[in-house]
């Protein structure tokens, strides 16, 4: 049974769905996305021996739109810790994409102790990036995102902007009719785009504290093949910044790799996973 409920951290209500029962797999999503990025994902988790939980992050309904307008990576990286705690877990494998992956990292650089293993998809390490022409071509949408008519332009046309960036981040990918409506509908909401613009608005010139550190667990990295913006030279280039066991798993599909190609992200995240039974 999927449920669907509510929870309080760090000075936030979050919304949630969760399926299965055993060790705590919390997993983060990204933009333009919600929860329902995990859709095929939570279900075998599941039935593999994990209780697998995807929140709506902070300011994307129907998780409240926090009092702070803090969205930079290290609250958010505080808020799956929260999240830990308040679900009643000492520790849990954090999976995280896009900013859910920047949110991941700074959780596991800011209390290793909670993070029993480290999964993050199609962003490397950001503590390793470094400014080319490509990249800031390729994250334009970064400044586009500061300017004070970001909100109207996403809105125009039915969120049209939503399923262009969703394209031009997968390719290859021949995106499903109604895929991008839950994202859509969440925008809808009052206050929810401009919030989830907010993490934008929050990156700053250097990368914060926590990213500043290496990662002291084990850790994943799910690296698109089919990605123009990141190539597995980023990848390697980042693996000075993990202090424990890193992996590199090189993925077919572009930047929305798990929805694009579930059966084989799930067949490989399965495989690196700790089994449930070592907790």
């Amino acid at each position: 049974m999927t449920e669907t409920s509510t929870i309080e951290a760090n000075g936030v209500t979050f919304s949630y769905t969760e399926e299965g029962e055993g060790p705590l797999v919390l997993l983060a999503h990204g933009f333009p996305d919600t929860w329902h990025t995990w859709d095929a994902v939570r279900p075998a988790l599941a039935a593999a021996g994990y209780r697998a939980l995807s929140p709506n992050m902070r300011g994307y309904w129907p998780t409240r739109i926090p009092a702070d307008g803090a969205y930079d990576s290290d609250t958010l990286g505080a808020d799956l810790l929260a999240l830990i705690e308040a679900l009643g877990g000492s520790q849990a494998i954090l999976v995280g994409h896009d900013w859910g992956a920047s949110a991941a990292y700074s959780a596991a650089s800011l209390d290793p102790q909670r993070v029993r293993f480290l999964v993050t998809l199609g962003i490397p390490h950001p503590a390793s990036l470094r400014p080319t022409p490509k990249l800031v071509w390729a994250a334009r949408h970064f400044l586009a995102f500061r300017l004070s008519n970001a909100a109207a332009k996403v809105r125009a046309n039915n969120f049209a902007y939503v399923d262009t960036l969703v394209q031009r981040w997968s390719p290859a990918w021949r995106v499903p009719p109604g895929e991008t409506a839950p994202v859509k509908a969440a925008f809808r909401q009052p206050g929810c785009l401009e919030a989830a613009l907010g993490y934008y608005r929050a990156v700053g010139l250097r990368p914060p504290s926590s990213l500043r550190n290496p990662i002291r667990v084990p850790s994943i990295v799910f690296a698109c093949m089919d990605d123009d913006v990141f190539t597995n030279q980023h990848y390697v280039r980042a693996s000075r910044w993990y202090a424990d066991h890193h992996e590199i798993v090189a993925m077919p599909g572009g930047h929305f790799m798990h929805r694009e190609h579930p059966e084989h992200f799930i067949k490989e995240l399965l495989r690196v996973l700790p089994s449930p039974d070592e907790e």
